[in-house]
């Protein structure tokens, strides 16, 4: 039975927003969620956080007349939220607890909705003259950038699915958006360069990227390790830092590096989402020598803007998943052992590969073509494009 088919529940049912959720989850509230997708479902992507207790009993077992047992499990002494996929399951079980007298909601739109939240939180280490904004995307872990100085402005690793939020923000801060730019060719969202990019606003890719195969039909502009781009007040600096991928790049405003998935505050790049297994050593080993080489070797107060963020991720005081690369240095095992070590580490223990990532690499060089609503759902879930974060730092 789909979302659809779900008839009105008997019972009067109140629904929250997926906004209004998150504002509970980030004030720390006590949340309680009942989960009634199938659990593969459940297994692979839930709303989760130290103050979120989720509980998951597929929809189905609660058809043809339930056993009191099912609902057991679900405290009546608790503001509960009902949720799955798309809001019409939930909406009918959510009718169920309520005839019990439990106090209920469900999700407007299920995770589907909880997909296009978006949060903002400024970095405070930015230099003076200059605003950076860190869009927070929960429901997969993405983080994308406006970085705004003077009258100009630019988006780093820009998701497709809010490629209108970028322009408008940056008008709010009085400057026009100049560049969209991407680390790399990511593999886990549908990136929003060539839809947020217009003739006004230059689409940015690195250069060592179009090795891969880019096809794109719009024009962009390609960087070459150490360029700069101009913006307003301040500039860009272009650096190479392959590992992740042969063209992953991280770019250097002032005292901030975006390292898009080439560093985490949690973890490192996993190595094998372009050559497979089988190239997995050598970019680990590549990666080693970024981390080493390009990143480690820059000032300890640089802060680290990453492209992702994990649950097991802890927030900087100003709200965003930020860290100084002297604090990564000493809080981060791996990023002090030898080469040889590192690599065997980092291989030994990797997480599935991001759901349907072939399609969206193919998608996001431009071989493939998916519209909106397509590119949205190839994106649905985690994103795990780190390494496992097990034994990563230290306790």
């Amino acid at each position: 039975m789909s979302d659809a088919a779900f008839p009105s529940p008997d019972a009067e049912v109140e629904s929250v927003t997926p906004d209004e959720l998150y504002e509970k989850i980030d004030a720390g509230e006590s949340v309680t969620i009942l989960d009634v997708r199938a659990t593969g479902e459940y297994e692979k992507w839930h709303i989760d956080g130290e103050n979120v207790e989720t509980i998951n009993v597929p929809y189905f077992e609660y058809l043809d007349d339930p056993d009191d047992e099912l609902f057991e499990p679900v405290p009546e002494d608790e503001d509960v939220t009902v949720l799955c996929a798309k809001g019409g399951s939930s909406e009918y079980i959510a009718g169920m607890f309520a005839e019990r007298d439990y106090e209920v909601n469900h999700l407007e739109d299920g995770m589907k909705g909880w997909a296009r939240v978006l949060e903002r939180k400024e970095i405070e280490g930015a230099d003076e003259d200059t605003a950076v904004i860190q869009y927070q995307r929960p429901s997969s872990g993405c983080l994308s950038y406006l970085v705004v100085s003077g009258d100009e402005a630019a988006v780093i690793d820009p998701l497709r699915a809010f490629d209108e939020e970028y322009v408008a923000d940056a008008n709010e801060y009085g400057a026009d958006l100049r560049y969209a730019i991407d680390t790399h060719v990511h593999a886990d969202h549908v990136s929003g360069v060539r839809t947020v990019a217009d003739d006004d606003i230059e689409a940015v890719v690195p250069a060592s990227a179009e090795a891969r195969g880019i096809d794109f039909d719009e024009s962009y502009r390609a960087v070459e390790d150490g360029e700069t781009l101009p913006l307003g007040e301040t500039e860009i600096e272009v650096i190479h830092t392959p590992g992740h991928t042969t063209g992953m790049t991280s770019y250097r405003v002032g005292g901030v590096l975006f390292t898009g998935d080439g560093l985490f505050t949690e973890s490192v790049a996993r190595p094998d989402l372009e050559e497979g297994d089988d190239g997995a050593p050598d970019a680990a080993a590549m990666l080693y020598e970024t981390l080493q080489e390009r990143v480690l070797s820059l000032p300890d107060d640089t802060v680290v803007a990453p492209a992702h963020f994990s649950d097991a991720a802890t927030t900087a005081d100003d709200g965003t998943y930020t860290a100084t690369v002297g604090d990564l240095h000493e809080s981060m095992d791996v990023l002090s052992m030898e080469k040889d070590e590192f690599v065997e580490f980092i291989l030994s223990d990797m997480p599935p590969r991001p759901a349907n990532y072939e399609d969206i690499i193919a998608t996001n060089l431009g071989q493939r073509h998916a519209d909106d609503e397509e590119a949205f759902e190839l994106e649905l879930g985690p994103n795990n494009c780190a390494a496992s974060q097990d034994s990563l730092t230290s306790d």
